[in-house]
């Protein structure tokens, strides 16, 4: 499966390494949504009217923090949302995972209302004339009563290639579901037809939650991610793919989301490389940037204290995602900063490499690293020099791993490694049992 990024651009025989990006200070957003203005400025908006935005993807600044609604809405919030609090009650204290989106010349942002652990929810839609708002006029979309049926929660829009609107949504309880949306014309953006829609990934105790849907051209498939987990401690990204857009979706090894609530590709979870001086935990709850054939994945992630413990609030990161030969996307370990996919030989990959396996399920453990040599040969030696598998690149980037049972499928690419403060080589790969591999150049 070829990618959109091509290496021919890189014409000649040294590898180009991103360079210090100066991430700066973080920014925090529980479940970003990311938006992109007319003016090329890219917005994130988050729960609790959390909102940051940046020219470029790396750098970010906090335009509002948890709890400023005065930045979206001109007059009191509660006022705005008034038909939403009268289906759900006075409890909620903030919106949750919105998502902003422009149809011709207005500015409409999805929310939801709810409180934790009830599906007496609602979806609804407030209307501005910039990006920022102020927002008002607020409509339903969808709302739920607690009696069994979806959770009305965590609503993001996408277009299909045929140009239909489509609305995805729900949190565990009955699943995730999809609906139609009028797609042009005075009602754009508004329900087609009553009721849930229709079920794409079944529910339960463990999620999934915080949908998102998107297409490549290239593979002419849907991906459908999910988080699965409490956001507390194992929260994890998970995905699967369809030929259409209303599904079915399946994973790798064929389960199908509706019918299996454990299914998905498990892209990265709880994890620290070792000798790293940070742990990562919680990743989820993420959208998907599109843009000039790249794709941008933007999550939140909290922080590994102590052995197994989980601290600090939801910071927001980027990392850049890929497409194996398969048509699965691998995300990036590090974050992006500036790379591009080119041509890789196996003289320059033959290195030392720090590999790590994402945990599988919902474990609140912790995934860790231990350190292969990638000889030129194609062997994969460990520490004691005994041969426990093989590696390969082919078609420029493309990478082959075989570790005893496992083949993994992926992509190796020069980042910049934040954590440890330099540029190297880093992979990422799948294989077909679910498991993840991410790997980044070991130095000494």
């Amino acid at each position: 499966m070829n990618s959109e990024i091509r290496s021919s651009e890189f014409n000649n025989n040294e590898v180009v390494y991103p360079s210090n990006p100066a991430f700066g200070n973080n920014v925090t957003a529980h479940d970003p949504s990311i938006f992109k203005d007319d003016d090329g400025t890219y917005y994130t908006f988050g729960s609790h009217f959390a909102v940051t935005k940046s020219i470029n993807l790396m750098q970010w600044t906090q335009v509002a923090n948890d709890g400023g609604a005065n930045v979206l809405y001109a007059r009191n919030w509660r006022t705005v949302l008034a038909d939403a609090f009268a289906h759900v009650g006075e409890r909620p204290g903030s919106t949750w995972a919105p998502c902003v989106h422009k149809f011709g010349e207005k500015y409409y942002m999805y929310y939801s209302l709810s409180t934790f652990g009830s599906s007496v929810s609602y979806i609804g839609r407030v209307e501005g004339d910039s990006v920022l708002g102020p927002y008002d006029n607020s409509v339903e979309i969808v709302k739920s009563d607690g009696r069994g049926g979806p959770n009305a929660i965590d609503p993001e829009l996408f277009f299909s290639k045929d140009g239909r609107l489509w609305l995805v949504y729900g949190s565990f309880f009955a699943g995730i579901y999809i609906k139609e949306l009028y797609a042009s014309g005075e009602n754009i953006g508004l329900p087609k037809e009553d009721g849930y829609g229709k079920l794409l990934w079944q529910g339960g105790d463990q999620g999934p939650e915080g949908p998102f849907i998107f297409y490549n051209p290239n593979t002419d498939y849907f991906y459908l991610m999910a988080s699965h987990g409490s956001l507390s401690t194992n929260y994890n990204m998970r995905v699967a793919r369809s030929k259409n857009p209303d599904g079915p979706y399946t994973d790798p090894r064929g389960m199908s989301a509706e019918n299996y609530r454990n299914s998905g590709l498990k892209l990265a979870g709880n994890y620290q490389f070792q000798g790293y001086p940070i742990g990562y935990a919680a990743l989820g709850h993420n959208s998907i940037l599109r843009e000039d054939g790249k794709y941008y994945v933007v999550y939140h992630s909290r922080y590994r204290s102590g052995a197994s413990g989980v601290t600090g609030y939801h910071n927001q990161f980027v990392n850049q995602m890929f497409f194996n030969k398969n048509g699965w996307p691998v995300l990036a370990p590090n974050r992006y900063a500036g790379e591009e996919l080119q041509v890789i030989t196996m003289a320059q990959a033959s290195k030392d490499y720090d590999v790590l396996i994402h945990t599988g399920g919902d474990s609140e453990g912790f995934a860790t690293s231990v350190t292969y040599k990638f000889s030129q040969n194609g062997d994969l030696l460990d520490a004691e020099e005994d041969a426990i598998g093989t590696w390969s690149i082919n078609e420029d980037y493309y990478v082959t791993i075989k570790i005893g049972l496992n083949t993994y499928e992926g992509v190796i690419i020069p980042q910049w490694n934040n954590d440890l403060q330099r540029a190297g080589l880093s992979i990422t790969a799948y294989s077909r049992n679910g498991l993840s591999l991410w790997a980044n150049e070991h130095f000494r």
